[in-house]
């Protein structure tokens, strides 16, 4: 677990002494808060329901963003080799790399808790600020920005080059993202599978203010998924 946490450190560290933390969560708030500002103040309503509908969409092209670099720039400089070569087990080394984008996800959500708390104050009097869907949106959120950063984790370890990781791993997000539209042109048996597979289908279920175990099971096992198959990869590197 030490091993785990020096390694988050030590990438979390990295994340905000380079220039990519700074662009991928400004660009972030830039879009969100152009969706909130625009329904709050233009349109009037005072919901979060845009933001809720946009920011899994955003999450299909930030995960890949900030994961691309975690391990294909390892495997370009050889630093990878010099990790692996240390008393430290892969597994270990991939958990730091997901807490520490995860973390960095959750600094750029942490910022956008402005936008609840303006809408409950906006709330007309006598009225009750319903704060169970804010809360799921959130939880749900994290859930999906964590499976969304497990797959984008292992396609940098696929590759020496970040911009393919970053491309491998935005078609897996979008394929996981968007597999449920096509639900409707297929026989029902296949398109309640497709449905379950999709990570959109499961975040409209939480943004309810609604926590099933089944929508839980999905983004842990999807999560587990990636981080066991980046595991693996890295297993064959190391031989």
């Amino acid at each position: 677990m030490g091993t785990t946490l020096a390694v988050a450190r030590r990438e979390f560290r990295s994340f905000f002494n380079s220039p990519v933390a700074y662009i991928v969560i400004g660009v972030f708030l830039v879009v969100a808060g152009w969706l909130y500002f625009s329904t709050v103040f233009v349109a009037g309503q005072a919901s979060l329901r845009a933001f809720f509908s946009i920011a899994p969409v955003l999450f299909v092209v930030f995960a890949p963003a900030v994961t691309m670099r975690l391990l294909a720039e390892e495997r370009k400089s050889g630093t990878l080799e010099l990790l692996l070569s240390m008393p430290m087990r892969d597994w270990e080394l991939v958990a730091g790399k997901f807490v520490a984008a995860l973390g960095m996800v959750a600094v750029g959500l942490l910022w956008t808790l402005p936008y609840p708390l303006t809408v409950a104050g906006l709330t007309a009097e006598g009225a009750r600020f319903d704060w169970g869907p804010v809360v799921m949106g959130y939880l749900g959120l994290l859930l999906m920005a964590s499976s969304f950063l497990a797959l984008g984790l292992w396609a940098s370890a696929l590759s020496r080059n970040q911009i393919v990781g970053f491309i491998i791993g935005l078609l897996l997000c979008f394929a996981f993202y968007f597999i449920d539209k096509f639900a409707m042109v297929l026989p029902e048996s296949i398109g309640e599978l497709l449905q379950y597979l999709s990570a959109d289908y499961h975040f409209a279920n939480i943004a309810r203010g609604v926590l099933d175990t089944r929508d839980l099971l999905f983004y842990l096992s999807l999560t587990g998924v990636g981080l066991a198959l980046t595991t693996r990869t890295l297993g064959n590197v190391r031989q």
